[in-house]
């Protein structure tokens, strides 16, 4: 994970401890794991996406929360649209089977809206209140979009699982 090279102890106690758990929580969701013999890493997102639908809400929640924070950072409208792109393409991929999977071992949606969050925070801009405002209806339309994907994934894992009892 690129750290940014603004020194921490410019940001305020406050800010500097939400950064340190959101690096925290990045690291743990996409970057945690080193696989043996590689200098490759994988972290609990592709993991708990195996899970059908509650590891994509577990991740998802996480991933939704670090853009939270970020716009309560005061992070513009452009840099909080890019991170919800990176988290629509984390979720959406991860419904499709085995291939969302590999798509998320790759993806590191949460290393880079934390990377994002860094580069604002070193060259801050002034926030508006529409910034704002988009914030607040990103965030909701992102948790609409997991909690609708983990729906749509238990539905769909019931039907098999009804489709494969045998009728008698």
């Amino acid at each position: 994970m690129k750290r940014s090279s603004l020194s921490a102890s410019v940001y305020s106690p406050v800010i500097h401890q939400r950064i340190k758990r959101l690096r925290h929580l990045s690291h743990l969701l996409d970057n945690a794991i080193a696989l043996p013999g590689s200098d490759f890493r994988i972290g609990l997102d592709p993991l708990l996406g195996i899970l059908p639908g509650g590891g994509d809400v577990i991740t998802g929640l996480i991933s939704v929360y670090i853009v939270w924070e970020g716009a309560r950072m005061g992070l513009p409208a452009a840099t909080l649209g890019r991170m919800g792109v990176n988290i629509l393409l984390d979720t959406l991929t991860g419904t499709v089977p085995v291939l969302g999977d590999l798509f998320d071992v790759t993806w590191k949606a949460n290393s880079q809206n934390v990377a994002l969050l860094e580069k604002h925070l070193a060259q801050p801009q002034p926030s508006r209140a529409a910034d704002r405002l988009f914030a607040m209806a990103m965030v909701a339309g992102l948790l609409t979009l997991v909690l609708g994907v983990a729906a749509l994934s238990l539905w769909m894992a019931s039907q098999l699982f009804s489709w494969l009892q045998p009728s008698g």
